[in-house]
């Protein structure tokens, strides 16, 4: 789950991060009456959980309230990358002196949360990392120690952060590990961080993103979700408590498990097929869930077959059937379907499949190959 900027830039305040004074609007007016309050020159920065806003045109600078009013009105309503702008972030304009990224995210091979910096801020950190690695300097943080001074002071020192800095950077980059770990965050980042012209660091744009396994012991983060920022299908999924990401792919998938759903992709790939969707239902689905699960699958246009594929513990393949057809039956499916079942009641799961004349795989290879063909129109 990602935050707009506004709401991780708040969260870094409460850390001791320094942030622009700024308010959100969602009116031009609102703007106006922002700019009025703060004074001076001001930024009005869409709100939209994309990258690439200011190339878009949706970060804007107003020297006055008026132009600022009139620069909300043009960003509010846009277009960005397939999302529209409802909201506006008009903060202080800082006077820039130069601009560094720094940022902490998960680092699965090291099993640490790594820490790191670049004296190239305001681009991507991809970017920077294809292209200029050296860059970029990091620190892994004990996950008992947390993050220590001399490791902060090995960042500034790696990106050339003047002396005069290194005690306001070293606060800083401990306010942001403090704010990653404190909202079991996989991502928190502040690019850029810039100097300014009174001499100060400033966290002028943040990002924060959630672990949504996490999202249970924060329930105020959990409010802060943009439902705009989904599909239809994800929010419905998340409603139904399936585990679903959509692709680019042509064959649906619908597995129990996530283990087993990665394995799945991976041999619809390994056989020439490209998978639609993640969709894990879980252990012990009842056949609606499955039926739910199924719509969702087959309400993306670019799905031309479906492969279903149970490994019955918890979850029952009987039920599993029974929820096939009838979402089948229900949602008048008109692409073809493959089905592997194995584990509990897969013989009465089977059955059921083979009376309304179902095709059934006995191995995953199988079922895979089948599917891939019949998304090709072929048969295997």
């Amino acid at each position: 789950m990602n935050l707009h900027e506004y709401q991780s830039k708040r969260i870094f305040a409460k850390y001791g991060i320094p942030i622009p004074k700024g308010e959100v609007a969602i009116t031009p007016s609102q703007a106006r009456d922002i700019a009025v309050r703060l004074g001076g020159p001001v930024v009005v920065k869409s709100q939209v959980l994309v990258g690439g806003r200011g190339k878009a045109g949706g970060i804007k600078v107003a020297q006055t309230p008026d132009e600022a009013e009139a620069r909300a009105d043009e960003i509010l309503g846009m277009n960005i990358k397939g999302l529209t702008v409802k909201k506006v972030l008009v903060d202080q304009a800082a006077d820039i002196r130069s601009e560094i990224y720094l940022g902490a995210v998960l680092d699965r091979a090291r099993r640490r949360v790594v820490l790191m910096a670049s004296s190239e801020g305001g681009v991507e950190i991809e970017q920077v990392a294809a292209e200029t690695p050296e860059k970029i300097v990091t620190v892994a943080v004990h996950p008992f120690l947390g993050l220590r001074d001399y490791q902060a002071r090995i960042l500034a020192e790696g990106i050339g952060l003047p002396k005069e800095h290194t005690r306001q950077f070293i606060k800083i980059a401990k306010g942001l590990y403090a704010a990653y770990m404190g909202s079991d965050a996989s991502l928190a980042e502040i690019n850029p961080l810039v100097i300014t012209g009174d001499n100060q660091l400033l966290a002028v744009d943040g990002k924060i993103a959630l672990d949504d396994s996490a999202l249970f012991r924060h329930p105020d983060l959990a409010e802060m979700r943009d439902p705009d920022s989904e599909s239809p299908a994800e929010v419905t999924a998340r409603r139904h408590d399936l585990n679903y990401i959509q692709l680019d792919g042509e064959i649906g998938c619908m597995v129990n498990g996530a283990g087993l759903a990665m394995a799945t992709m991976d041999i619809v790939k390994f056989y020439g097929g490209d998978p639609a969707n993640f969709l894990d239902i879980g252990g012990g689905a009842q056949a609606d869930k499955v039926a739910t699960a199924l719509g969702i699958i087959l309400a993306d246009e670019q799905v031309k077959a479906v492969l279903i594929n149970i490994f019955g513990g918890i979850t029952r393949c009987d039920e599993v059937a029974k929820g096939v057809l009838a979402a089948i039956e229900s949602l008048n499916a008109d692409v073809p379907f493959v089905v592997r079942l194995a584990g509990t009641n897969e013989k009465e799961g089977r059955e059921i499949l083979a009376e309304a004349n179902f095709p059934t795989a006995t191995t995953l290879a199988e079922a895979a190959q089948l599917a891939v063909a019949a998304a090709k129109g072929e048969q295997a």
